[in-house]
């Protein structure tokens, strides 16, 4: 279906949503020219990747803690885009260090510059006790299909392709996916390789956001969009949408409704569920998984291994664990049975897990539990089968998020990468190039 064609008298769009989807969209559309406002029901813009002062651990915190790598070209490019100042730390020369909380055992992937990854070759930078050979099946994501992640990796007990999947490509899957490797579809992994881990050590950076995600991200995006004539209004909840033949004609924001214009946009960049309730028509993803984040205030002097800011953990509870400041957090992900447990219970055997990792002793100290049930759809072959592309029926309607089909995985790169790919499929808005250097400038 082609865009819709604007009338020169409309630069209008719409964007339902202020999360890191909503926000891609809204900055792209307004570097094209469009006059841009974007309705987020909550009170801040960020969706689930936003910061807050917590009261009871007087601590800016994040509501969930989300690994980048520098290879995510449109994170990168939109923090560029932004202006965001010096948003983000990053590990420099890449390296990813790995606890093994049953055996003990540690190790350090460091990859090689250039796109030949012979840094599987060397036995100082890879998972220990595997072989060459065993990477080797990294290839087959390319045509994975239906398969699973544990499909394609897993190997008998006690093989070193048994050793390189529970230390490397199930953990891996579990942190990009959230979904347990038994059931995510390894074919999303596809998109890691040849992005990320193909490209070689400059791609493999990780980063972490400085203060928080807010200030990394979503502050400096509104901001931006405000500063070129864009409009955020917080804690406007879009309740319904109307129709005229084949195009939205109007949205009821709020207590008003707003009339959309004969070729106006509106982008939906809103969970599938709230999707589903706006334009019943559309089908979305609708099984879910939980990410659970534990915040730890720790006092000073505590630091992770080689003085990075997080830690690889395998054979416990939690995959990661990240240091900013005094606070030391996990991270969950598909944490389905996590998710429903006392969360004093929680934090005390996580925190015997940091004990073991980081060689830190104590009592549990004070701490924060944030458990998200539906923090992404769940990416097993059935469900992401199930995920729209950018375009609907309607021909002024455009969806985004992390949940769409947009090749990737559902992570803050997917979500972004979502927001341009539904401005993309706009296009420009009907202004002469003077007025869109302007505007764009």
């Amino acid at each position: 279906m082609p865009p819709d064609t604007a009338s020169p008298q409309s630069s209008r769009a719409w964007v339902i949503g202020a999360g890191l989807a909503g926000l891609s969209a809204a900055v792209r559309l307004a570097v094209l020219g469009w006059s841009v406002t974007v309705f987020e029901a909550a009170g801040r813009p960020g969706g689930r990747c936003r910061s807050f002062h917590d009261s009871a651990l007087d601590r800016r915190i994040d509501n969930g803690n989300h690994l980048l790598l520098s290879g995510n070209r449109s994170a990168m490019a939109l923090l560029r885009t932004v202006g965001a100042p010096d948003p983000l730390v990053e590990v420099s020369p890449a390296r990813l260090s790995f606890v093994d909380l049953g055996s003990g055992e540690r190790w350090t992937l460091r990859p090689n510059r250039g796109p030949l990854p012979w840094w599987v070759c060397a036995p100082g930078r890879r998972v220990p006790d595997t072989r060459l050979a065993d990477y080797a099946a990294a290839f087959g994501l390319r045509r994975a299909g239906n398969r699973t992640v544990a499909d394609l990796f897993d190997g008998p007990p006690g093989s070193a392709r048994r050793r390189l999947y529970e230390r490397f490509w199930e953990p891996m899957a579990v942190a990009v996916l959230n979904t347990e490797a038994a059931a995510g579809a390894a074919r999303l992994l596809w998109p890691v390789m040849a992005e990320i881990l193909l490209r070689g050590e400059t791609a493999f950076r990780p980063c972490i956001a400085r203060t928080g995600l807010s200030e990394s991200f979503a502050d400096p995006a509104v901001k931006w969009l405000e500063a070129r004539g864009g409009r955020f209004r917080p804690g406007v909840r879009v309740r319904a949408a109307f129709f005229d033949g084949a195009a939205v004609s109007a949205l009821a924001a709020g207590g008003e409704t707003i009339a959309v214009a004969p070729g106006e946009p509106v982008v939906s960049a809103v969970p599938p569920s709230a999707c589903a309730g706006l334009f019943p028509d559309i089908v979305t993803p609708n099984e879910y998984r939980p990410i659970v984040n534990v915040h730890y205030v720790v006092g000073s002097g505590i630091s992770l291994p080689g003085g990075l800011p997080l830690l690889g953990l395998t054979g416990g509870t939690a995959q990661w664990l990240f240091l900013r400041g005094d606070v030391l957090s996990v991270t969950v992900s598909a944490g389905i049975a996590e998710a429903e447990l006392p969360h004093d219970r929680l934090a005390g055997t996580v925190w015997g897990e940091i004990c073991r990792a980081t060689g830190v002793a104590g009592p549990v100290p004070p701490c924060r539990v944030i458990t998200e049930k539906r923090a992404t759809i769940a990416q097993t072959p059935a469900q992401d089968r199930l995920r729209p592309g950018p375009r609907t029926r309607w021909r002024n309607l455009y969806l985004a998020g992390d949940w769409t089909d947009t090749g990737l995985p559902a992570t803050i790169e997917g979500a972004i990468r979502s927001g341009e790919t539904a401005a993309q499929a706009i296009g420009r808005a009907p202004l002469d190039t003077a007025r869109r250097r302007a505007y764009s400038g």
